[in-house]
């Protein structure tokens, strides 16, 4: 999904299709309880210094979704001789070579060993240096759900599960049981901490890779900046140009009924009035050392550290990014007959290494490493057979955190228990989430300044499972 030009042929139309679900009103999420709520986070979570006065609390989340399902269980790989054992007659021809894995040391275990994926060294040493925590077996849930309980249909289950667009807006959203899709959790949570800003002319919500669910907001809509900086906008030259501006300006500014209408306009309406001084911001930056890949999704990353060093002229405290690299979804081509640690998968599993790594080398080198938290989602996990040389749809994953507040070095949550038509298997190794994508989101929304008492307001579900804090922030 490449971000809004208006040079391409998006339309109101795309910008719906690919960002809900549906639409509908969510009770729990009224403009009244967000206004009032917006109040008090802002007078709670704002700290200065007792003899300057100066306020200097910034956090980012940024989120990079794995487009498409990564196969996770060659993401994060068992070690030991049982468990690799099961894995490798479970897995066929998609099984790593053991001695290719490489290790990592959690500081807390269950009896098993794990490694990581061969292709990603970087992040192997950033996890030994406790930047970079596994979150183990998380997804999509209604509530929680066991084998007995899934195989019976006695608690209800997310809504169209395996499926490629649902489970996207499920995980973007955090509503896997609701078909009134109204917002994502990212735009609420911008919604509830936008008054921590002071005097932002730049959206606090910024996307790299064009529109998506998980920053639709009521309130603050999401900025669509390229990989390259401030978009744009192109109307053509001449009274043919002046004429598509001042069309394009009336379709703006007309009030819509329909939210995802109003936040693509407000976002398209952004584009057109921050390019220029966004431009003029980044043309000043002092440029930090650190080399990123070329690659796409390296190039998203070095804009989002160019964006968080700007972030004090900008007078933003608080930032939600969201950079995205697709290519998961693999059928078939997962790797190199004869040479399995090679392979799509592994190119594009290389890519987040060394992208996630230079990005904390350069937010490090910004002095902003502690402040800045980057996690992965993605559609679903998948399946732990293989159909020849791919996997099919699964569902619960493993998941990647990474920052300088991050309490690195450890998996977090259950691992699965690797057994096909064991007590975690729906069917070929379709793994049932022993952690909550709730659960998963509400760690980080506290870590980025949301009051316990606030986390409903943007996880309405959150009440329904034990742990609101997974403990792996500081």
């Amino acid at each position: 999904m490449n971000p809004i030009s208006f040079s391409s042929e998006i339309t109101r139309r795309t910008f719906v299709g690919q960002c809900c679900a549906g639409v509908g009103a969510m009770g729990m999420i009224s403009t009244l309880a967000q206004l009032r709520l917006i109040g008090a986070t802002a007078d709670s979570f704002v700290q200065k210094d007792p003899v300057t006065g100066r306020t200097d609390d910034y956090r980012a989340l940024v989120c990079l979704f794995l487009a498409g399902g990564n196969d996770a269980n060659n993401l994060i790989i068992p070690t030991d001789a049982t468990s690799y054992a099961a894995y490798a007659k479970g897995r066929g021809a998609l099984a790593l070579p053991q001695d290719s894995i490489l290790g990592l040391n959690p500081r807390t275990t269950d009896g098993r060993t794990f490694g990581i994926h061969p292709a990603m060294p970087e992040l192997r040493d950033l996890f030994a240096s406790g930047k970079l925590a596994v979150m183990a077996n998380v997804g999509t849930l209604a509530v929680p759900t066991t084998k007995a309980q899934f195989t019976s249909k006695s608690v209800p289950l997310p809504n169209a599960l395996f499926s490629h667009n649902d489970q996207q807006v499920q995980w973007q959203s955090s509503l896997p049981d609701s078909k009134l899709f109204t917002s994502g959790w990212g735009g609420r949570m911008a919604d509830l901490t936008d008054a921590l800003n002071q005097n932002n002319t730049i959206s606090m919500s910024i996307s790299l890779a064009g529109q998506n669910s998980f920053q639709v907001g009521k309130h603050v809509t999401q900025y669509a900046v390229s990989p390259n900086g401030a978009i744009q906008p192109n109307g053509g030259g001449g009274n043919l140009g002046s004429l598509r501006a001042k069309a394009r300006k009336e379709l703006l500014n007309t009030a819509d009924a329909n939210l995802f209408e109003t936040a693509f306009a407000g976002l398209t309406n952004d584009a057109v009035t921050d390019s220029a001084l966004l431009s003029s911001v980044l043309a000043k930056e002092v440029p930090f050392k650190t080399e990123f890949p070329k690659s796409n999704l390296g190039q998203q990353l070095r804009m989002i550290a160019r964006l968080a060093a700007v972030a004090p002229t900008l007078g933003l405290r608080r930032q939600i990014f969201f950079a995205r690299i697709g290519g998961w979804d693999l059928h078939d081509h997962q790797v190199v007959a004869g040479a399995t640690a090679t392979g799509a998968h592994a190119k594009l599993l290389a890519d987040v290494s060394q992208s996630l790594a230079a990005f904390s080398a350069a937010t490090g080198e910004l002095g902003i490493g502690d402040q800045i938290t980057a996690f992965t989602a993605s559609d679903f996990g998948r399946t732990w057979t293989t159909n020849g040389d791919g996997s099919d749809h699964g569902w619960g994953s493993h998941h990647l955190v990474m920052g300088g507040a991050v309490k690195g070095g450890d998996i977090y949550g259950k691992m699965p228990d690797f057994a096909l038509n064991g007590p975690d298997d729906t069917g070929r190794g379709r793994w049932i989430p022993t952690t909550s994508v709730d659960e998963y989101n509400a760690t980080l929304a506290t870590w980025f300044g949301v009051k316990p008492t606030d986390l409903p307001v943007i996880l309405p579900n959150l009440s329904r499972f034990p742990k609101p804090d997974l403990g792996f922030m500081a």
